[in-house]
């Protein structure tokens, strides 16, 4: 297998330190299987996307000595695409159009947590929309044993979420009319041939879903690393909503030392002289932390 990584960033702010672990781990494995690392803007949310976000952003990464081997993806440019692959679901019966606004959704829910049973889409519009105008379009998963879905993460080991009792049917084209995460994200792995997935740890209850929309799909399911995530003094995961800095692009070794630490690598002091020093220690550190039974180089 020919490795395929990517980092896969939300321009809604400056690259923080957060973001670079991420970044620098994804990095760090695709050199250590001597393979191709890709960086994706995923701007599709519109809403949230900050003006020349995107641009800081590749500055910011180019600055640190992480480059990308072929040229960026941005996700606002393919848009005909997910609605291509939208239609296609379509076609095969697997979605449908919902109705329910978010009011209705969580005082459904909440009618549900008072029987103590399951918090998951309760499946209000599966069998038609009883006169609602239809608001999104959502993936029917299944029911009984099959709605259970495994997978080996590689840093994390053996995970399992049942799709029906924890999720329910979930959104691919969202009621404000901006295609979900799970859609983008999966045809977008699937069209640039990504083999491996590195990420942070946050996003791992999203994986369950993309692995089944893969199977729907019938493309490949990558292989799955989520690394913990950096938090801030209150326990929280740090990120630009809860006033996470910018990165001091004029000291990018730093940065770079403080998030191979985050990631349990041991490098010597030696080892961040320069950002080639710095790389070559941390690649094999990274190769050595997670048994890459792959050659590196020397």
């Amino acid at each position: 297998m020919t490795y395929r990584g990517r980092f896969a960033p939300s321009p809604t702010g400056p690259l923080h330190f957060g973001s670079l672990v991420s970044a620098l781990a994804s990095w760090l494995d695709a050199r250590a299987h001597e393979g191709t690392w890709l960086v994706r803007i995923e701007d599709i949310d519109g809403p949230r996307t900050v003006p020349g976000a995107a641009e800081d952003i590749l500055a910011t990464l180019e600055r640190f000595g992480m480059h990308a081997d072929e040229t960026p993806v941005w996700q606002s440019g393919r848009m005909p695409r997910y609605a291509q692959v939208l239609e296609q679901l379509k076609s095969t019966g697997s979605i449908y159009p919902c109705g329910c606004t978010r009011k209705e959704i969580a005082d459904s829910l909440l009618h549900v947590h008072a029987r103590n049973t399951t918090l998951a889409y309760p499946g209000t519009c599966r069998h038609g929309l009883n006169g609602k105008p239809a608001r999104a379009w959502r993936l029917r998963v299944p029911d009984g044993d099959a709605a259970a879905i495994t997978f080996e993460d590689r840093w994390q080991g053996e995970q399992t979420q049942n799709l029906a009792t924890e999720v329910g049917d979930f959104v691919l084209r969202r009621a404000d009319d901006q295609w979900a995460y799970q859609l983008a994200v999966v045809v977008d792995d699937a069209d640039e041939g990504i083999t491996h997935i590195v990420r942070g740890v946050d996003l791992m209850d999203s994986t369950a879903r993309q692995i089944y929309l893969q199977h729907c799909l019938g493309v490949p399911t990558p292989q799955y690393l989520h690394v913990p995530v950096v938090t801030n003094e209150h326990g929280e995961k740090l990120s630009k909503q809860n006033g996470a800095t910018a990165l001091d692009t004029e000291n990018p070794l730093e940065a770079l030392g403080a998030a191979a630490r985050h990631l349990g690598l041991d490098l010597a002091a030696s080892d961040h002289a320069t950002l080639d020093s710095f790389y070559k220690a941390a690649t094999a550190a990274w190769a050595k932390r997670m048994d890459t039974r792959m050659n590196i180089g020397n």
